[in-house]
């Protein structure tokens, strides 16, 4: 997609895992503010390595990458990231809360000054993500379901204008999987959202827009997304699943 207003625009670039294998080649890819984006693609294809630049943890080869109309390193405070694998131990006994305000700490937020409008507003997002009245439960009592949400919590708590979030969804049954991602659609509807995804089927309901990536990347409206497409991307036959759910909207 292409707009006036864009919020993520890469030219060019190239990335090689450590200096020798190209990981990604010639990409070039705009995503528009308000966007619903899904990158798909097979294992070792890039995915994680393009969300990686995306959040300045990585520096391209050549090319540019601009996040929020400036460099991804200053882009970092306006982006929310929910990673593939979550770093807190479930059965470490932490407070919900406080694993929410972890996404305030920061530059505006220093370590250990937590205030009272920081804990309000931690339980207006856990009120918005469906856990109003979780802030003192431990993150250990929380069904799987129940903890991805806490995490997308920690994501939105510096009210950020763009969500990465990498298969957050994985290990998630199909119907919370449908509720969470309907919930990402409810908050799509003031924040950019780009996620991966290895369920295609399941996002394709959901997601305006998707991102092909096999070392190079190709965008395709979902209404374009067929088994010729998957096809070709991934090289050998795939099926294409679609489960059983409605949503609003889309």
């Amino acid at each position: 997609m292409t707009g006036a207003d864009p919020v993520i625009e890469i030219t060019d670039l190239c990335y090689r895992f450590g200096g020798r294998h190209w990981v990604l080649d010639d990409v070039s890819l705009t995503i528009d503010r308000l966007d619903f984006a899904s990158v798909i693609g097979p294992n070792g294809g890039g995915k994680t390595t393009l969300i990686k630049l995306l959040l300045g943890l990585l520096e391209p080869d050549r090319g540019t990458i601009k996040v929020l109309g400036t460099s991804p390193e200053r882009a970092r405070p306006r982006v929310g990231y929910l990673p593939q694998h979550a770093t807190i131990d479930a059965r470490f006994p932490i407070k919900v809360v406080d694993v929410v305000l972890m996404g305030r700490l920061g530059p505006r937020w220093p370590l250990g000054r937590f205030t009272l409008a920081d804990k309000q507003a931690a339980g207006a997002i856990l009120e918005r993500v469906g856990l109003g009245g979780f802030e003192r439960r431990s993150l250990a009592e929380l069904s799987g379901g129940q903890r991805q949400r806490v995490l997308l919590a920690r994501a939105l708590a510096a009210d950020p204008e763009l969500l990465l979030l990498d298969e957050p969804a994985a290990g998630l049954d199909i119907k919370v999987e449908q509720d969470f991602f309907q919930l990402l659609g409810e908050l799509n509807r003031a924040k950019t959202v780009v996620l991966v995804s290895h369920d295609l089927g399941f996002v394709s309901a959901f997601v305006k827009t998707v991102v092909c990536v096999h070392h190079t990347v190709d965008v395709h409206p979902t209404s374009e997304l067929d088994g010729t497409t998957i096809q070709n991307l991934y090289g050998g036959d795939v099926r294409l699943v679609h489960h059983e759910h409605s949503v609003e909207g889309h």
